[in-house]
This record gives C-alpha cells, sequence and structure tokens, in this order.
C-alpha cells in the first residue's frame, strides 16, 4: 500500500469539503447511477468514515455524520452499511485488502525462503506503525470491538496471514524451520516482530517512529524467535584430551 500518511481535517473545513464533496457527486434526481459513480461513491463512504472514526472514535461516530459529510443520503448509507459495525468492519477489510499489492512484492522477490519470510515480517511492522493503522487500530482496539464491527485475532482465511503461513511452508520445507503448524509460527512471528511496537505506538510511544530503533527492534526480535523456531544444529564435542574434535555425541548447539 503506497502511504500518503493520514490527514487529519482542518478546522473549520469540514462544512465546505462536504458541499463540495456534495456537488461534485450529485446524482441526478430519479437517475440511476453508473457503475462508476456507484463505485466512487462507495469508496468515498469509506475515505469519510475512516476520518471520522479516526477523529472522533467508534461511539462518536453516527451514520448520519458518514452521510452528510460525503454528501449521500442515510438510505444510500445503510443500504450498503447496516449498520455502524458493519461500516467499520468494511473499512477495515479495504484497508487491509490495499496491502495486497504491497506483500505480494515481497513474497514474488528474488531470495531464499527465509530472506522473504525476514522480509515479510519486516514490511508488516513498517506497515503496522503507519498513521492511518495505529490511528483506526485505536479506535478497533479501544472501542470497536466492544461492538463486535471487528475480530481481534486474525483468522486463517485473512490473506495477510494466508501469505504469512506460506512463507513459514517454504521455509519449514526447506529445513529452515521446525515443525508443520505453519500459521502458528506465523503468528508467534507476527507477535515477536510487530505487536510490541504497534501496542507502544498505540499508547503514544514514539520510540519506533526512530528507523534505527525500529532496526534494532526487529533485530533482536528476528533472531530471539529463530533461537526457538529453527533446528538446532549438531555440533563438535571437544576433545578432553587434546587430540581433536571427539566424534558428535548429539550435543544440540
Amino acid at each position: 500500500m503506497k502511504s500518503k500518511g493520514f490527514q487529519l481535517p482542518k478546522a473549520g473545513s469540514r462544512k465546505r469539503s462536504s458541499g463540495s464533496t456534495r456537488s461534485a457527486t450529485r446524482i441526478p434526481r430519479g437517475g440511476r447511477p453508473t457503475k462508476d459513480q456507484s463505485a466512487e461513491l462507495a469508496s468515498r463512504i469509506l475515505d469519510v468514515a475512516s476520518n471520522l472514526f479516526a477523529t472522533q472514535g467508534f461511539a462518536a461516530t453516527s451514520m448520519e455524520q458518514v452521510a452528510a459529510a460525503c454528501g449521500a443520503g442515510k438510505d444510500t448509507v445503510y443500504r450498503r452499511y447496516p449498520t455502524k459495525s458493519a461500516l467499520f468492519s468494511a473499512l477495515m477489510t479495504r484497508l487491509h485488502a490495499t496491502l495486497i499489492p504491497e506483500l505480494d512484492q515481497v513474497v514474488s522477490a528474488d531470495g531464499t525462503a527465509m530472506e522473504k519470510l525476514r522480509s515479510y515480517a519486516r514490511v508488516i511492522l513498517d506497515i503496522n506503525l503507519r498513521p492511518e493503522f495505529l490511528a483506526l487500530n485505536r479506535v478497533a482496539l479501544g472501542e470497536a470491538m466492544a461492538f463486535g464491527a471487528i475480530k481481534l485475532i486474525p483468522t486463517q482465511e485473512d490473506p495477510v496471514m494466508e501469505r504469512f503461513a506460506g512463507l513459514v511452508e517454504n521455509a519449514q520445507a526447506g529445513g529452515h524451520l521446525v515443525g508443520d503448524e505453519a500459521y502458528f509460527l506465523a503468528e508467534q512471528l507476527l507477535y515477536a516482530t510487530s505487536i510490541k511496537p504497534l501496542i507502544a505506538a498505540m499508547l503514544g510511544d514514539d520510540r519506533y517512529r526512530d528507523a534505527c530503533a525500529r532496526e534494532e527492534y526487529f533485530t533482536t526480535a528476528w533472531t530471539r524467535f529463530l533461537a526457538g523456531a529453527a533446528p538446532r544444529q549438531m555440533s563438535p564435542m571437544p576433545d578432553p584430551t587434546g587430540g581433536g574434535a571427539a566424534a558428535n555425541h548429539g550435543t544440540e548447539g
């Protein structure tokens, strides 16, 4: 996803912005919207909802506000999203869908199975710390989850985690990671490399904005993950008599 940063509305600009949006996309009375008009309206509803949820929170944002701000009738919004929870869920689904082309570039890039897995985990860390993700994740975890608008834990059908698990499977097939539960390992790698910085940033800790601090954390987390998930190598035992390396007694490194 090409992030342009999360833009908050300027003070006093909502009314003018709302009016210009309304006139630019008005559908003639009694006419049916074209396919392009319908798609543009659906996108605008989600854009407006994203801004309102991020700046006001879930509880303080109403469907009526969304309709007014994007220049659509309430019935138009409700036909697409019957509840506010459905609207927020659609918004988060769209946000995640925009990531897929970026993540697919990592999956299809040249490199070993472990290089691709490391790159994928690293990109997800960066994505989770983008302003628009932080803003909406604060709302999701702070309010929207209580209304059933999101699921806290991603499922195996989640396209981001599906790709993550696929990369883990490739690493396991090459003998670089242990076990056969690819999705479980993908979850553990996600938690190890992304969740602490994400939670810290949502709580106002800015340390991971610094590129060096972020890279240092990721490298440490990746190394610790491999300490538990990579196969343990057999190493030769030193010969106590000084006669060179003794036979391998199966000591794990």
